[in-house]
């Protein structure tokens, strides 16, 4: 028998009554064939694999980290709160030691969805990722975590979730936004003025291969995590950089994807895209499955697998060299922000968001304490077209008592005025998270 190097934990969920439409690339079939895949391989026969049935979210874990207007109920479905289940119970495996590593294959995805949530926005309601990072921060007190994201659509919402968090490193290594939606991640995004180089973007173009990818893993995103020295590595495993994925420009194979995740070695993984349901997704999952498992993956091969059709162009090659110099020079040296624009304490910046799922389109006044001693107070006056004027307040994970004193002189400012249809309020000091 087959025994596995690493006890790993596996948490599937297809969401069967959960689709944007029955034709739709985000549909239940994404996981099906995947399932399928593993039981003919025979996985579960290895010793020290294991599934798991994922929890189902509570609305307060939502809440611990979304801004949800008007509430969670709205933009949510029971499939949003156990595809985020799936991975706070991937989470909890890992930390309570009863596997060494997780992989949570769960739809829907979520690294579009951003701190405010008016909608659906590139399939996503629910940060799945974030919402795991902040139960493992406050259930277990872990301070210092790094999100590598592979999907080929650059994490906008998971970078906007962490923008400000000095404490979370996101790094998103994905298709050029000049050239794939949604058109963000780039070198100069490095996060707010009190968290720059706690963002890192590597836009890789179109037609990169495994050596591209494999490149940037080597000689960007592993000397910049020693650096980092987190205490859990999450992978936002997006599978939409392969060569028959139906929506995107990559040329990345299962093969690849595997011995990326034994560099990257991370603690738990998250399915987020992938859209070539047959061609794809069974090998790759595959392949991810025996690499974190420390179980040889070599015979992993997709039946039309060409390596010499697929092989990355040499100007391919030298582009993305450049790329990394251009990364690392960032995050060793990052500017300041240019576009941080300070009002007495606080650093303001506004921002108009295109909800492309749903069709809403969100203002925000997006406000964060310049505080020297924790993330400081965030604040943000939401309207969109599908809600009135709103209003967000975060006490932050490890705030001082200044920014909790301050948190709560806005909660109260913000209820007196009566100028906001629904206000959210997030205490991670006290670890209330309330609505009104």
């Amino acid at each position: 028998m087959i025994k596995a190097k690493n006890r790993m934990g596996l948490i599937f969920f297809p969401a069967y009554d959960w689709a944007i439409d029955p034709s739709h690339p985000e549909r239940e079939e994404r996981l099906l064939y995947t399932q399928d895949q593993l039981w003919e391989e025979g996985i579960f026969d290895i010793e020290g694999i294991h599934e798991f049935k994922p929890d189902i979210a509570t609305e307060e874990d939502v809440m611990r980290t979304h801004f949800c207007f008007p509430d969670v109920r709205t933009v949510t479905t029971e499939s949003h709160m156990i595809s985020a289940g799936g991975a706070i119970k991937a989470a909890r495996i890992v930390m309570d030691g009863e596997v060494d590593k997780a992989f949570a294959l769960v739809r829907p995805p979520g690294h579009h969805a951003m701190k405010s949530v008016h909608g659906n926005r590139g399939f996503c309601n629910i940060n799945n990722e974030a919402i795991m990072v902040e139960y493992i921060r406050e259930k277990y007190g872990t301070k210092k975590i790094a999100i590598v994201d592979t999907d080929c659509h650059h994490g906008d919402g998971t970078q906007d979730v962490y923008w400000h968090d000095p404490n979370i490193l996101y790094i998103s290594i994905h298709q050029d936004g000049r050239t794939l939606y949604p058109g963000s991640g780039h070198v100069p995004e490095l996060g707010g003025p009190c968290a720059r180089g706690k963002t890192i973007n590597i836009p890789l173009p179109p037609a990169t291969s495994d050596e591209g990818f494999l490149y940037a893993i080597d000689n960007i995103v592993l000397p910049i995590l020693a650096d980092f020295k987190p205490e859990l590595i999450i992978n936002s495993a997006g599978q939409d950089n392969h060569y028959t994925d139906p929506i995107t420009n990559m040329n990345f194979s299962a093969q690849g994807y595997a011995i990326l995740n034994e560099k990257l070695n991370p603690d738990i993984a998250v399915l987020e895209g992938g859209y070539s349901i047959q061609g794809a997704l069974p090998y790759v999952n595959l392949g991810i499955v025996l690499a974190m498992a420390g179980v040889d993956y070599s015979m992993v091969r997709e039946p039309d697998y060409n390596y010499e059709a697929l092989r990355q162009d040499r100007n391919i090659s030298g582009y993305i060299e450049k790329v990394a110099d251009a990364v690392l020079d960032a995050y060793r040296n990052p500017p300041k922000d240019k576009n941080a624009v300070k009002y007495g304490d606080y650093n303001v910046r506004k921002k108009q968001i295109y909800y492309d799922t749903d069709g809403i389109r969100e203002s925000q006044i997006e406000s964060v304490m310049a505080c020297k001693k924790c993330p400081g107070v965030l604040h943000i006056e939401s309207s969109s077209s599908a809600n009135p004027l709103s209003f967000g307040i975060e006490i932050p994970f490890g705030a001082c008592r200044s920014c909790r004193d301050e948190g709560l002189r806005v909660f109260r400012d913000a209820k007196d005025s009566r100028k906001y249809r629904t206000i959210h309020f997030i205490n991670r000091f006290d670890k209330e998270y309330i609505r009104v």
